[in-house]
């Protein structure tokens, strides 16, 4: 059972129903047994880092988080759930996250010709051989909605990059986690294979 966690913000529908699709069995919960007895855990989510911290701390799921990440099961965060497992955040901040990996969630600079957010299709270039990007060829397009993106102190952690007025890393993987910047919920015939490669990957 794949678990999805429900703390209050997010497209929890759509992402259950793309699990759903490819075959998965998901719950949405906030339950901490629940969570630790899934086999796959997905951390989703739409909205503002600080707000999604504040309820992440208000359900009591920081430590069911944790635990999940720590005992090695299969960890996927998607958008804003990327962004949480960092240091920190400067969006309407500083917001310390959950310090999972070290790094800084940053805003794009935008211009004149770079509207934000960054909204839409873009391409993604792997830069190591992620098994959640088994059967997708490289420079695929994925669906975009951000106006920060992460970055890393490791760099070595970027699974994917893509470019957006400057290069940002779109996707890291360390060890049993995987996270996402784009919406593989969204992203149609290459983020369905992406999401049923995850249920399928034993880390």
């Amino acid at each position: 059972m794949i678990a999805i966690i429900d703390y209050g913000m997010g497209n929890l529908r759509s992402v259950s129903k793309a699990f759903e699709a490819v075959g998965h069995q998901v719950v949405v919960t906030r339950d901490a047994r629940v969570i630790g007895n899934a086999s796959h855990v997905v951390l989703p989510g739409v909205g503002a880092f600080g707000d999604c911290m504040a309820n992440i701390e208000q359900y009591g799921l920081v430590e069911p988080i944790r635990t999940a990440i720590q005992s090695g099961k299969p960890f996927l965060g998607i958008c804003l759930g990327l962004q949480v497992l960092f240091s920190e955040s400067e969006e309407f901040g500083p917001h310390k996250g959950l310090d999972i990996i070290q790094g800084t969630v940053r805003r794009f600079e935008g211009g004149q010709a770079l509207k934000v957010p960054h909204m839409g299709w873009n391409q993604v270039h792997a830069q190591r051989a992620c098994p959640l990007f088994d059967g997708v060829a490289d420079g695929s397009d994925w669906y975009f909605v951000h106006s920060y993106f992460v970055d890393p102190s490791d760099k070595q952690l970027a699974a994917t990059i893509t470019t957006y007025g400057i290069p940002f890393v779109s996707s890291v993987w360390k060890d049993n986690i995987v996270a996402c910047q784009f919406h593989p919920e969204k992203s149609q015939t290459v983020g369905l294979r992406l999401i049923k490669n995850f249920g399928e990957w034993k880390a």
